[in-house]
C-alpha cells in the first residue's frame, strides 16, 4: 500500500534528525514516486480524466511542497521563516499549470525569485532541482528573478505561452501577486503578434498532424491543443482562464457541455495511453487500442468490436473539439486581425444580403440568425460555380440550422439539385464540418466516425468518402482529366456521386459494394432520379474496387481476365466512368498512394478492355458468367470449400461452361477437378453413350475419336477450367451394347498415350461451310463449321489439331436435324493463325 505523503514527511524529519544525506532522502522520496505510480491502475478505475488531471496535479503539487519544505528545514534548520518570507515561489506552467498533468507528462515548473543579498537563495534552488531529479521526477524547470519575466518572454513565443499558464503552488505570497501584476502587462504587450504566431505555428502543427487512423491526441486534429489554442486566446484577448466564462457571451450552455464531454473523452483516452505504455505516448496506435478500448470498458458486440466503438467515439470527440475551437478561436481574433481593407473588398463583394463571396470563399455573419434546411439548401444551390470554400462564419451560421423532423417532397428536391451542382465538394465539405451531411445525406449514417482497420484506408470512411470527390472535382492525371472532361455535365454527376458514396455500405453486416448498391438505389429513388442514371451510379458502387483488384491481381493481357472484367463493366461509358472513380479512391487514401505504378496498370487495363467492347456478344457472355459465378458463390457447398479452391472456380477459363450448365453441375466439376493428377473418366450408357472426362494429362483427342468413329457424335463440349485441366463432355446419338463398354474404357485410357496415330476417314465439308476467325477476340481464334453430320467429322478436324499441336480452349458441337453446328475456340498460339489456310484446306473436300 501506498505511503501517504505525511508518512514520507515523518520518515524524512527522522532522517534529518539523524543526519542523513540527500541520497537517502532522496530515496525516501523516489520510492514514493514509484509506489504512486504503480497505484495509478487502480486510481483510474475509479477517476475520470478531468478528475485524474486534477488529483494527480495536487499529489505533485504535495509532493514539490514536500521538497522544497526538506530543503528549507535542511538550510535554516530551527530558524526557518514564515515561506511568504523567502523571497522564492513555485509557480506550475503548461499542462501542469492548467491542471492537466497527465501520468507522465513533463512537470513544468518555473521557480520565480527576488534576489535579496540576506538569502542563499541560488544554492536552495539548484539543490531543489537536483533533488527533485534525483527522486525520479520529470522536471522541465526555469529559474527567473521577477523583473527579468517580461524580457524573458520576449525571446522565445513559446515561453510567453508557458507562462501565461501559470499557477501558484507555493511560497512567497508577495512574490506571486507582484508576478500577478507582470503577467497582466505580459498579457497586454505584442498581442497581435503573440496570437498570429500562435495561429500559424497551430496551421503547421495541424498540417503535421492531420486526421488520420492513428490520431494524435496531444497535437493532432481535435486533440488537446486545439482546446488549449482557446485558453491562449481567451485570456490573451479577454483575461479569461476557463471557458465556463465565455457561457452566454460567445457561447451557448449546450455547446460548452457538447465540447467539455469530448474533451474529457480525449483526457481518459491520454490517461490510458501513458497508463498502459508507462510512458508519455500520444498517438492511438492499432497496437495500443484493443488493450485501450478494454480500459475505456468497451466490449464487443454482434456488430461492432470493442476497437472499433473506441475510436469511433474518439474520431467524433475531436471533431466536436476541432470544430469548438476552431469556431471560438476565429470569433476571438477576427476584430484583431482582419484588416481593414480586407473587410471592405469582402463587404464589397456582397452576393446578397448577409452574403459575401471573395476570392471563392463565401463569408456571413456570425451573428446571423439560423434558417431552416431548406432555405439553406436553396442558398447553396444559388451560389455561383466560382465558389470554393467557405468561411468558418458560415459553418458557424450552417451549424446553427433548423433541422426539420422528416425530408419533404420539396427537400428531396433540393437535395437533388445540390448532388448536380457543378462544384459539389465545397458544398459537401460544408455540409460535413457544420454536422449536417447525414442529415442531407441520411445513406451515410453508418460510416460517420467510421474506422478503418485494414492498414491501407489512412482515414476513416467519411473522411475518405470527401476526399474521394473532391479528387474527382481535382484530377491530376492528365490522361484520367481528358476521359472526364469528355462526359457530358450529368456523366460527370454521376461518377461525384458514385464517388462520394463509393463506400456507404461500410459499417454494416453485409459486403459493402453489395450493401451500398442497395442503399444507393433506395435513397436515388426517393430523389426520384433517373432510373438510368440509378443504374449507372449503383453499378460504380457496387464494382467501385474492381479495376483496382484486376490491375494489381491479374494478367490483364489474359482474354479470360479480360472479358471477366468487361462482363462486371458492362459498357464502354461505364468503363471511362469506373476509370476515373478508381482514380479518385487510390488517390484518396493517402499522398503517393496513387503513384506512376498503379497508374501505369489502370491506364493498361484500360485500354486492353477497350477492343472488347468491340464485340458485344463476348462481353454479354462475360456478363451471363459472372451471373453464374454468383449464383455458385450462394451455394452452400461452396462456402464450404477452401479458399483457393474458390479462387480457382473464379479463374476456369471456359465461358461456355458458364453459360451451358447449371451452378451445381459446374460446381460438381470443379470440385471433382481439385484432386485430378493424371486423368479420371466417367461412362454412362442409358439412352445414350456419355462420356466424360478430366483430365491434366494431354488427351489424344483425334485418336479417342477415331476409335470411336463407328459411334455418330451427338454433342461435344470441352470445357478448360484451371490448373491446365479441361473437362470433356461427349455424347453420343445412340447406346452401345453393355459388352462393348470394356472395349470403350481401353480407347480412353490408350487416348492418353499421345504417339498413338489412327487413320480417319476425311467428311466432305466444303469450303463455303467452314469460317476461320483469327480476330474472334484478342486471345482466341475460332473456327466453326456447319455441315452435313458424318461419322468421325469432328474426329478427323481433331486428328488435324493434334498434328499441328494447337490447343482446343474450348468446343462446342451439337447436331440438329442431320446437321452439324460446331465451335471451336483456339488459343492463338501461333499455329493455327499461322497456317490457317493451310489447316482450312485440309479439312475442306469438295463433293464430287
Amino acid at each position: 500500500m501506498i505511503n501517504t505523503l505525511n508518512e514520507v514527511n515523518l520518515e524524512v524529519e527522522e532522517l534529518i534528525s539523524n543526519n542523513a544525506s540527500n541520497f537517502e532522502i532522496s530515496k525516501v522520496f523516489r520510492n514514493h514516486i514509484k509506489e504512486y505510480k504503480k497505484s495509478i491502475d487502480t486510481i483510474l478505475d475509479t477517476t475520470g480524466g478531468k478528475d485524474f488531471f486534477v488529483k494527480n496535479t495536487k499529489h505533485i503539487d504535495k509532493f514539490l511542497i514536500s521538497l522544497y519544505k526538506y530543503i528549507l528545514r535542511k538550510y535554516f534548520g530551527s530558524y526557518q521563516p514564515m515561506s511568504t518570507s523567502i523571497p522564492i515561489t513555485l509557480v506550475a506552467l503548461g499542462s501542469y499549470g492548467r491542471e492537466q498533468l497527465c501520468i507522465y507528462s513533463d512537470i513544468d515548473l518555473m521557480i520565480l525569485y527576488e534576489d535579496i543579498k540576506g538569502y542563499n537563495l541560488r544554492e536552495i534552488m539548484e539543490e531543489f532541482i537536483t533533488l527533485a531529479w534525483d527522486c525520479g521526477l520529470k522536471l522541465g524547470s526555469r529559474v527567473h528573478e521577477l523583473k527579468e519575466v517580461e524580457e524573458a518572454v520576449k525571446e522565445d513565443i513559446t515561453i510567453k505561452t508557458a507562462i501565461i499558464e501559470s499557477r501558484v503552488i507555493y511560497g512567497s505570497k508577495h512574490l506571486w501577486f507582484a508576478y500577478e501584476n507582470t503577467l497582466n502587462n505580459i498579457r497586454r504587450t505584442d498581442v497581435k503578434e503573440f496570437v498570429t504566431q500562435k495561429l500559424e505555428e497551430h496551421k503547421q502543427r495541424l498540417l503535421k498532424n492531420p486526421l488520420k487512423m492513428e490520431p494524435n491526441v496531444k497535437d493532432g486534429y481535435g486533440g488537446l491543443r486545439e482546446s488549449n489554442m482557446i485558453f491562449w486566446m481567451s485570456y490573451i484577448l479577454y483575461g479569461a482562464k476557463s471557458t465556463k466564462d465565455l457561457i452566454g457571451k460567445e457561447i451557448s450552455e449546450e455547446e460548452h457541455k457538447t465540447y467539455r464531454s469530448a474533451l474529457e473523452y480525449i483526457f481518459q483516452i491520454r490517461n490510458a495511453l501513458h497508463n498502459i505504455s508507462k510512458k508519455k505516448l500520444d498517438m492511438v496506435n492499432l497496437d495500443v487500442l484493443p488493450e485501450l478500448s478494454t480500459k475505456l470498458g468497451f466490449v464487443n458486440t454482434p456488430r461492432y468490436t470493442k476497437e472499433r466503438q473506441c475510436m469511433s467515439k474518439l474520431l467524433g470527440a475531436l471533431h466536436t473539439i476541432h470544430f469548438f475551437s476552431t469556431i471560438i478561436v476565429k470569433k476571438f481574433t477576427r476584430v484583431l486581425l482582419d484588416d481593414r481593407a480586407d473587410i471592405k473588398l469582402i463587404k464589397d463583394s456582397r452576393l446578397k444580403k448577409d452574403i459575401y463571396l471573395h476570392e471563392g470563399k463565401i463569408y456571413t455573419s456570425f451573428k446571423r440568425k439560423p434558417i431552416t434546411l431548406n432555405a439553406l439548401l436553396k442558398e447553396l444551390i444559388a451560389l455561383p460555380s466560382e465558389v470554393s470554400s467557405f468561411d468558418m462564419s458560415y459553418i458557424y451560421f450552417a451549424s446553427k440550422t433548423k433541422i426539420p423532423r422528416k425530408q419533404s417532397k420539396e427537400l428531396k428536391k433540393n437535395i437533388k439539385a445540390i448532388l448536380f451542382k457543378d462544384n459539389l465538394y465545397p458544398i459537401i465539405k460544408l455540409l460535413y464540418n457544420s454536422s449536417l451531411f447525414k442529415t442531407v445525406l441520411p445513406i451515410t449514417k453508418k460510416i460517420i466516425n467510421q474506422p478503418q482497420f485494414d492498414g491501407y484506408h489512412q482515414h476513416p470512411v467519411d473522411i475518405h468518402s470527401i476526399r474521394t470527390l473532391k479528387k474527382v472535382e481535382n484530377i491530376e492525371d492528365d490522361f484520367v482529366r481528358s476521359i472526364y472532361e469528355s462526359f457530358n455535365n450529368t456523366e460527370k454527376s454521376i461518377v461525384k456521386m458514385a464517388a462520394l458514396l463509393h463506400d456507404v455500405g461500410k459499417g454494416r453486416t453485409a459486403d459493402h459494394h453489395i450493401a451500398g448498391e442497395k442503399l444507393f438505389k433506395n435513397f436515388a429513388t426517393s430523389l426520384e432520379l433517373d432510373e438510368v442514371h440509378i443504374q449507372t451510379a449503383a453499378h460504380l458502387i457496387r464494382y467501385h474496387n474492381m479495376m483496382s483488384a484486376y490491375s494489381k491481381n491479374e494478367d490483364i493481357y489474359s482474354e479470360r481476365i479480360i472479358l471477366a472484367f468487361t462482363g462486371l463493366v458492362k459498357t464502354e461509358q461505364i468503363l471511362k466512368m469506373l476509370y476515373v472513380v478508381t482514380y479518385a479512391d487510390i488517390s484518396a487514401v493517402g499522398e503517393g498512394i496513387y503513384n506512376s505504378s498503379i497508374s501505369s496498370l489502370l491506364k493498361e487495363l484500360y485500354l486492353q478492355s477497350l477492343p472488347a467492347f468491340e464485340n458485344q456478344d463476348l462481353v454479354k457472355e462475360s456478363s451471363r458468367r459472372i451471373a453464374k459465378i454468383n449464383a455458385i458463390k450462394n451455394l452452400k457447398r461452396y462456402k464450404d470449400l477452401p479458399y483457393i479452391t474458390k479462387k480457382k472456380i473464379s479463374y476456369i477459363s471456359s465461358n461456355q461452361i458458364f453459360l451451358r450448365l447449371k451452378a451445381d453441375d459446374i460446381l460438381d466439376i470443379a470440385i471433382k477437378a481439385k484432386d485430378v493428377n493424371n486423368y479420371i473418366y466417367k461412362i454412362t450408357n442409358n439412352e445414350r453413350l456419355v462420356i466424360r472426362i478430366i483430365r491434366k494429362d494431354s488427351l489424344n483427342l483425334g485418336f479417342l475419336l477415331g476409335n470411336l468413329e463407328f459411334l455418330n457424335i451427338f454433342s461435344m463440349d470441352i470445357y478448360k477450367l484451371y490448373d491446365e485441366k479441361k473437362a470433356f463432355e461427349i455424347t453420343f446419338s445412340e447406346k452401345v451394347e453393355d459388352d462393348d463398354l470394356a472395349y470403350i474404357k481401353n480407347i480412353i485410357e490408350n487416348s492418353f498415350d499421345m504417339t498413338k496415330k489412327q487413320k480417319i476417314k476425311k467428311p466432305i465439308i466444303k469450303k463455303s461451310q467452314i469460317e476461320a476467325n483469327c480476330n474472334h477476340s484478342p486471345y482466341l481464334a475460332s473456327l466453326q463449321i456447319r455441315a452435313k453430320d458424318q461419322k468421325g467429322l469432328f474426329a478427323y478436324v481433331a486428328k488435324i489439331f493434334d498434328d499441328f499441336n494447337i490447343e482446343i480452349e474450348s468446343a462446342k458441337l451439337a447436331t440438329t436435324k442431320g446437321y452439324t453446328r460446331d465451335l471451336i475456340l483456339i488459343e492463338k498460339n501461333g499455329e493455327f493463325c499461322g497456317k490457317q489456310e493451310e489447316i482450312v484446306k485440309l479439312i475442306c473436300q469438295e463433293e464430287e
